[in-house]
């Protein structure tokens, strides 16, 4: 073990993306700032004297691959689809969680029936490219959390469809029960070989509070739930992406 490594409090950062790295609302990236974050990779990688960013989303699979390149994170596996999946891009391999059975799969299959016949209808969308959960949008965020949110919990409990179903900013996520990011951060440290006492996270909305079982340090930026930033160790003063970077620099100090 060099050094620095030695030195290190800790050896991994497992940093969500949306309300962290962009905005969920869709607008542009901030390249800006997601640059700096690859050079602190980079140097993470070449100077081995701080942790390291690797993913850990809710998102579908590809968009994970994709942000993973973006960030410059060419070794580490990174958590996608809610823990569903784990990202090996050294390899560009991707693995789904062998606790999703058949019988998971044809719960999905069964909602997403169910969105076709019912939801799609009354103009709810379906995220694209997920293949063991089911994300649902509507325009009218209230619309979503107070009528069509109700729907879902009362069907799936009818056909004893095994979902989680919970609200991010601007999404409905039907997540499979026993799966989540916790359980992602644990496959991440099977594979990896990192403690959780050498991990930290970061995660701004509720899903995130699985992250915070697995580390042993956690932030969140400014724009975080207040569920989230009453069990963080820091939180930053700004929003998404810049508090990310506010986090590194805080972690570079400490």
């Amino acid at each position: 073990m060099s050094p620095s490594r030695r030195n290190r409090i800790h050896d991994v950062i497992v940093c969500d993306i949306d309300g962290c790295l962009c905005s969920e609302d869709g607008s542009a990236l901030d390249l800006d700032a997601l640059a700096r974050i690859r050079r602190f990779n980079k140097q993470a990688r070449d100077l081995r004297d701080r942790p390291a960013l690797t993913l850990c989303s809710g998102r579908p699979i590809g968009f994970v691959e994709a942000m993973t390149r973006l960030i410059g994170n060419s070794t580490l596996p990174a958590v996608a689809e809610m823990g569903a999946y784990l990202y090996f891009p050294d390899t560009t391999r991707s693995e789904l969680d062998p606790a999703i059975t058949p019988a998971c799969l044809a719960g999905v299959a069964g909602l997403t029936a169910y969105f076709e016949q019912e939801l799609r209808p009354r103009g709810v969308t379906m995220q694209p490219g997920k293949s063991a959960s089911v994300t649902l949008w509507h325009e009218r965020t209230a619309l979503l959390r107070d009528e069509i949110m109700p729907l879902v919990v009362e069907r799936c409990e009818a056909e004893g469809w095994p979902f989680r179903v919970s609200m991010s900013w601007f999404y409905i996520n039907c997540d499979l029960a026993h799966i989540s990011k916790a359980s992602g951060i644990e496959r991440f440290k099977a594979h990896s070989g990192i403690s959780g006492d050498r991990l930290v996270g970061i995660g701004d909305t509720s899903s995130d509070l699985a992250i915070r079982e697995q580390v042993a340090y956690f932030c969140c930026p400014a724009n975080a739930i207040d569920e989230v930033k009453a069990v963080a160790d820091f939180v930053a003063s700004r929003p998404e992406a810049e508090g990310v970077i506010e986090i590194l620099e805080h972690l570079m100090s400490v």
